[in-house]
C-alpha cells in the first residue's frame, strides 16, 4: 500500500482512458514505439502506438526485436532512447545575433512554451537515472532554467520491469526492477495470453487525481502477487552483474591499470556509450554565422568526453589517448562521480554494453581490474 491509497487495476481500456485524460489535461504524452527496428521514445495518442507482443534482445553490440508470444504492451527493456532527451534536448539554441546599422544586437532565443510532458512506461532504472540528472541540472544552487521548466512540468508514469536484457544490471546498482520513488503513477503488467491488466500505484496527489479520473477497480491480494511475481521473476533474470563493492576507491587505487590499454584495443571512441547512457551530461557550445555574416547563433548540444576536443586546452587535448578517455568516462561514472553527486553515475541499464559496436562490457572491464589488482597480492 502507497501513502496515497490501495493499489488499483487498470484493464486495457483503461489504459486508453489515462493516456486519453493526460492528453485532455494538454500533455505531449510520450511513450515507446517501433521504429527502425527498435524500441523508441515518441508522441503516442493511445495504447495503440505502443509495441504491444515485441521484445529485444540484447547484448554486447547486439540489439534486434523479435515477437513475443502474448500481447505485452511493455514486453522489452530498454531501447537506444533515454528520457533526458526531452528534459535536455541534444540540441539548443542559447542565444542568436543580427547585424544591424548600429553593429549586431543579441537577442534571446524565440520564446518557446515548454513543453509538458507526460512519460509512459518510465523504468525504475530511468527514474534512478531522472534523478542523477536532477542533481546535475537543479542541484548546488546553480539551475539549469531550461531544464527546470521541463522538468516541472512532467508527469511521470512508470511501468515496473517485467523482461530484462541480457545486458541489465539494475538489481547490482539498487536501482530496479521495481520502481520505489520519482513518479505520479507506477504500472505493473500482469498479462495472461492475449489479457493485459494493469496494477496500479500512486506516488502523487496529482497521480492520484489523474487515476480517480479514469475507469478503475480495487486491486485484490490476487492481484499484488502476481504484480510482486513479476517483479521477482525480473529481479532473478538479470543479465549482467556489477561487484560494485569498494568500486569507488578500486577505480581510483588502479589508474595506471594496464586493463585501460587493453580496452583501448577496441575501443572506436565512438561516443556510443555516452549518447545513449539516461545519466551522461556533457555539452558544448557552438558558434555559427550564416553565409551572409549577418547572422550568428551560439547553440548548445551534447558532447561526449570521448571526443579530442572535450579535453582540449590552449597546449592540446588533455586525454590524447583512447586509454585515457575511456578510463575518464569509467571512472568518473563509477567512481569520482560518487564524490561529486553522491552517488554512482550507473543505473544499470545497460544501454552503454548493447550499443557499444565493439561490445565493451562495463561490467566485465571492472572485474577485469579487480582480477588484475587482486593478482598483484
Amino acid at each position: 500500500m502507497t501513502e496515497f491509497g490501495h493499489p488499483a487495476v487498470l484493464e486495457r481500456a483503461g489504459l486508453d482512458a489515462l493516456i486519453a485524460a493526460l492528453r485532455a489535461a494538454e500533455y505531449v504524452v510520450v511513450g515507446p514505439v517501433v521504429r527502425d527496428s527498435a524500441v523508441v521514445y515518441d508522441e503516442i495518442t493511445s495504447a495503440a502506438d505502443l509495441p504491444q507482443g515485441w521484445t529485444d534482445e540484447q547484448n554486447g553490440g547486439t540489439y534486434r526485436l523479435r515477437r513475443r508470444d502474448d500481447g505485452a504492451l511493455f514486453g522489452y527493456a530498454v531501447g537506444p532512447h533515454s528520457w533526458k532527451r526531452f528534459l535536455y534536448p541534444p540540441h539548443s539554441v542559447l542565444w542568436t545575433a543580427e547585424r544591424d546599422a548600429e553593429g549586431f544586437t543579441m537577442r534571446p532565443p524565440p520564446e518557446q512554451e515548454t513543453p509538458a510532458y507526460a512519460f509512459l512506461g518510465v523504468r525504475a532504472c530511468e527514474l534512478r537515472a531522472i534523478e542523477i540528472q536532477d542533481r546535475v541540472f537543479l542541484g548546488n544552487g546553480y539551475a539549469d532554467p531550461a531544464y527546470a521548466a521541463r522538468r516541472a512540468r512532467a508527469f511521470i508514469v512508470a511501468v515496473n520491469c517485467s523482461s530484462p536484457a541480457g545486458t541489465c544490471f539494475c538489481v547490482s546498482m539498487e536501482t530496479g526492477p521495481r520502481a520505489e520513488t520519482g513518479f505520479d503513477l507506477a504500472l505493473t503488467e500482469i498479462t495472461a495470453g492475449d489479457t493485459t491488466r494493469f496494477l496500479v500505484e500512486t506516488g502523487s496527489e496529482r497521480g492520484a487525481q489523474t487515476l480517480a479520473s479514469v475507469p478503475h477497480e480495487t486491486a485484490t491480494a490476487d492481484d499484488s502477487r502476481a504484480s510482486d511475481a513479476v517483479i521477482e521473476r525480473a529481479s532473478n533474470a538479470m543479465g549482467r552483474e556489477l561487484d560494485t563493492f569498494d568500486i569507488r576507491d578500486l577505480l581510483q587505487r588502479n589508474a595506471e591499470s594496464k586493463t585501460w590499454d587493453r580496452v583501448a584495443q577496441r575501443c572506436l571512441a565512438c561516443t556510443n556509450c555516452t549518447m545513449v547512457c539516461p545519466t551522461c551530461f556533457c555539452g558544448t557550445v557552438e558558434d555559427a554565422t550564416d553565409l551572409t555574416g549577418n547572422t550568428a547563433q551560439r547553440a548548445r548540444r551534447w558532447d561526449s568526453c570521448f571526443t579530442m576536443d572535450f579535453s582540449r586546452l590552449h597546449g592540446g587535448s588533455v586525454r590524447s589517448s583512447i586509454a585515457a578517455r575511456y578510463r575518464q568516462w569509467m571512472t568518473h561514472k563509477l567512481s569520482t562521480w560518487i564524490d561529486q553527486f553522491g552517488s554512482s553515475g550507473c543505473v544499470g541499464c545497460g544501454r552503454c554494453i548493447t550499443w557499444c559496436p565493439v561490445g565493451i562490457d562495463i561490467t566485465e572491464e571492472v572485474r577485469a581490474i579487480r582480477d588484475t589488482e587482486g593478482s598483484k597480492k
